[in-house]
């Protein structure tokens, strides 16, 4: 039996890798993610259009967990991101910036699969490292 702990794991080694593939092993099919950047989905398919669009911006972002706490079905990740702006994010062209700016994320699990995922992200920082000076 996998631990809910070792699931999330799972769901930051997929967003490092750029790895999807494997989506379906950890998620319920009616996934419902909130991403740090205010963006809802519902479903894997939906999920996985965002993380193209996340990659498309940080082609080589980097989640590194720092703090993880599970408590029955919910597990919190303190989160930094790092990575380079790329592409273009909303109305920010690509500047070639490297960023790092840091989140919180809340898993909801059943039956062995993410049901819900929150982010929140320190939006602030990030916007002022890629907004053109």
């Amino acid at each position: 039996m996998i631990t809910n702990k070792n699931l999330v794991a799972k769901y930051y080694e997929m967003w490092n890798s750029h790895d999807f593939s494997k989506a379906e092993k950890i998620f319920s099919e009616n996934l419902r993610f909130r991403g740090s950047l205010g963006i809802d989905t519902v479903g894997i398919d939906e999920f996985r259009e965002y993380a193209d669009m996340i990659l498309t911006a940080f082609p080589n972002l980097y989640h590194a967990t720092e703090i993880v706490v599970e408590e029955g079905p919910q597990v919190a990740v303190y989160v930094t991101y790092s990575g380079t702006h790329k592409g273009k994010l909303y109305e920010f062209e690509a500047t070639g910036n490297r960023i790092s700016y840091s989140g919180a994320s809340f898993f909801t699990v059943r039956n062995e699969k993410i049901t819900d995922i929150k982010v929140l992200g320190d939006r602030y920082t990030l916007y002022n490292q890629i907004k053109p000076n």
